[in-house]
């Protein structure tokens, strides 16, 4: 079985500084597992990305799953949340007040969020 190799530069990549280590710190979220630590952010993300490279060439090699890069994927927009009962009143009031439908009304909340 031959598994599609992705590219790399498409996965999710952050740097930001730990206190604790005192250096900056990379992570990918496809690989939460992996970070790499570096005393400047070019650093900790280019060593990151030489790592990720590496972990991912090696999956391929072994015919073990990759993951897609989240730019990739594609997203139906629909999901389903249970609230609970006593929430979900408290939604329908707040979104009749504003004359929204229940969903309108979570979107916008939740567009507000982010």
């Amino acid at each position: 079985m031959s598994t599609m190799i992705p590219d790399v530069s498409h996965y999710t990549y952050r740097v930001s500084w730990s206190p604790e280590d005192e250096e900056f710190v990379a992570t990918c979220l496809e690989l939460p597992s992996l970070s790499w630590l570096a005393p400047t952010q070019d650093k900790a993300l280019h060593g990151l990305r030489d790592l990720v490279d590496n972990v991912v060439a090696d999956l391929g090699r072994n015919d073990e799953p990759i993951p897609e890069p989240l730019s990739s994927r594609t997203y139906s927009g629909k999901f389903n949340l249970r609230v609970g009962e006593r929430l979900h009143r408290e939604l329908a009031i707040k979104a009749a007040e504003e004359h929204l439908s229940l969903n309108q009304y979570v979107i916008r909340k939740l567009g507000d969020a982010s």
